[in-house]
């Protein structure tokens, strides 16, 4: 039965994860497909470079949302066998899994960041504060959101050795996410080293 639910998890976090909230409020909003604008992400900061405006928030919304949701659903599942905390990161993690890789889409997502984010707030809040008050220190003294992010993924993996000792399944797993988070920053990456990356707007349609 541990099993059954472990997959029910998994794969229920997945499909949450498929409800990107940059590709569904382009689509639905704008009727338009945000991976064919700017960076060509199907990501939050690329949303609000094109469209900008309060929609940025729906986004952030559902991406957060989604998160949540995978992370209580596992919590609840795998919970009742004592392993609450692996459930609550199962299932966060397999949400950004779909939000990054989402089969609803092509497997054309988002970077992951925002759900992200959730998740490290969903197990533990102050691993969510210190990955909080790094990016905001990053992003505001250099205006590039993709090296806060960045570096928060680079925290990502010591923080979760220290809050959770010994636990490997869900250290493994936030090794495989800040991995992700890199890989899929990785043109960012190149240019930050060529010093061509973009800053950080708040005006739309800047080009990304």
């Amino acid at each position: 039965m541990f099993w059954l639910f472990f997959a029910i998890t998994a794969v229920a976090g997945y499909l949450l994860g498929n409800l990107n909230g940059a590709i569904l409020i382009s689509r639905l909003v704008m009727k338009e497909d945000v991976r064919t604008k700017g960076s060509g992400n199907a990501g939050l900061t690329n949303f609000h470079r094109t469209y900008g405006g309060l929609s940025t928030f729906l986004v952030l919304g559902i991406d957060v949302v989604k998160a949540v949701a995978a992370s209580l659903l596992g919590t609840w599942l795998l919970g009742r066998f004592g392993y609450a905390d692996l459930g609550r990161m199962l299932g966060g993690f397999c949400a950004v899994l779909g939000h990054m890789f989402p089969i609803a889409f092509q497997f054309r997502g988002g970077k992951g960041i925002l759900s992200a984010a959730t998740l490290a707030a969903m197990m533990d809040w102050r691993l969510f504060l210190a990955l909080l008050v790094l990016f905001v220190i990053v992003v505001y003294f250099t205006k590039y959101v993709s090296l806060g992010s960045c570096l928060g993924a680079v925290l990502f993996v010591p923080a979760f050795f220290i809050l959770y000792p010994g636990q490997w399944a869900i250290i493994a797993q936030a090794v495989v996410l800040a991995a992700l988070v890199l890989y899929k920053h990785r043109s960012n990456i190149r240019r930050l080293l060529k010093g061509e990356e973009n800053k950080l707007s708040f005006h739309r349609k800047q080009k990304s």
